[in-house]
C-alpha cells in the first residue's frame, strides 16, 4: 500500500477545512434564522469546530489510508 505524500495530505487537509468550514456557515444562518440574537462564543464554535472536524477527516480518510485488503 502506497502512503500518501504530505502535499497530498495538506491538499487532503485543506479541503476538509473548506467543506468544514462551508458546513459551519450553514450551521450558524441557520442558528441565525431561528433565533434573533446570537453570541460571537456561538458564532466562534459554529466555525472553528467544524473546520477542525473537516481537517481531521480530510486527513485520516485518504486514498492511502484504507485498511481494506483489495485483492
Amino acid at each position: 500500500m502506497n502512503t500518501p505524500t504530505f502535499p497530498a495530505r495538506v491538499t487532503d487537509a485543506l479541503v476538509g477545512a473548506l467543506v468544514g468550514a462551508a458546513a459551519g456557515m450553514l450551521l450558524v444562518t441557520a442558528a441565525g434564522a431561528l433565533s434573533m440574537e446570537i453570541g460571537g462564543v456561538l458564532i466562534a464554535l459554529g466555525m472553528v469546530v467544524p473546520t477542525v472536524c473537516g481537517v481531521v477527516v480530510g486527513v485520516i480518510f485518504t486514498p492511502g489510508h484504507s485498511r481494506s485488503d483489495s485483492r
